[in-house]
């Protein structure tokens, strides 16, 4: 018949189900490290630049591509890694701690809610 049964659907579908869960996977894990070690291209000027791992003198799209940062000094261009911020993951832990403090703060009134309901 041209139908297929039931059990045939389920295997065809887990079959893909698991690349795209490591693909999401791995998505979340890049954004959390993201999030954690933010990083910057604006350097101050007692800071020295270090040529990215792929090569100081490589085009600009491939320096971006590979999550460093063009800067132009002189005639040529050069890629350098980008530097640790810590004002923004300063930030970032300020908004996160205060989110946490406010759900941990509204859930015994909404505990007593649904209680009282």
């Amino acid at each position: 018949s041209g139908f297929a049964s039931p059990t045939q659907h389920v295997l065809e579908k887990s079959k893909v189900a698991p690349g795209e869960v490591q693909v999401k996977l791995k998505d979340v894990s890049e954004a959390l490290v993201s999030f954690f070690r933010p990083v910057t291209c604006r350097h101050k000027d007692d800071q020295t630049l270090t040529p990215c791992r792929v090569g100081g003198t490589i085009n600009k799209t491939e320096c971006l591509e590979n999550k460093c940062c063009p800067s132009k000094t002189s005639h040529e261009l050069r890629c350098y890694t980008p530097f640790k911020d810590n004002l923004q993951l300063t930030f970032r832990l300020f908004v996160l701690g205060a989110g946490v403090f406010f759900i941990l703060a509204g859930l015994p009134f909404c505990c007593c809610a649904c209680l009282q309901k």
